[in-house]
C-alpha cells in the first residue's frame, strides 16, 4: 500500500495544531464568560428587565458549550490514535 507510506509523520504534525485549537477555544470561552459577567453586573443592564433576561438567556446558552469540549478533545485524540495505528501498520 503505497498511499500510506507518504503520510508518515503527519500524525505528529497535527498535535501542535490540535493543541493550539483547543487553547484558542478555552481562551475564547473564558473571555466570553468574563464579558457576560461584567455585563450582568452592570447597573444599567440590571435595571432593564429585557436586558437582564437577554443576558441570562445568553449565559445559559453559553454555559452548555463547555460540556462539548471533552467530546471534541476525545474525538480528536481518537483520530490521532487511528492515524498512529495506520502509520505503524506497515
Amino acid at each position: 500500500m503505497k498511499m500510506f507510506s507518504s503520510r508518515k509523520g503527519q500524525v505528529f504534525d497535527q498535535l501542535g495544531a490540535l493543541g493550539i485549537g483547543i487553547a484558542a477555544l478555552v481562551i475564547t470561552l473564558v473571555v466570553v464568560f468574563l464579558i457576560l459577567a461584567q455585563v450582568k453586573a452592570n447597573t444599567t443592564v440590571a435595571a432593564d428587565a429585557n436586558a437582564t433576561a437577554a443576558v441570562n438567556t445568553l449565559t445559559t446558552a453559553a454555559a452548555t458549550i463547555p460540556n462539548w469540549v471533552p467530546i471534541v478533545v476525545i474525538t480528536a485524540i481518537g483520530a490521532l490514535l487511528i492515524g498512529m495505528v495506520m502509520m505503524f501498520r506497515r
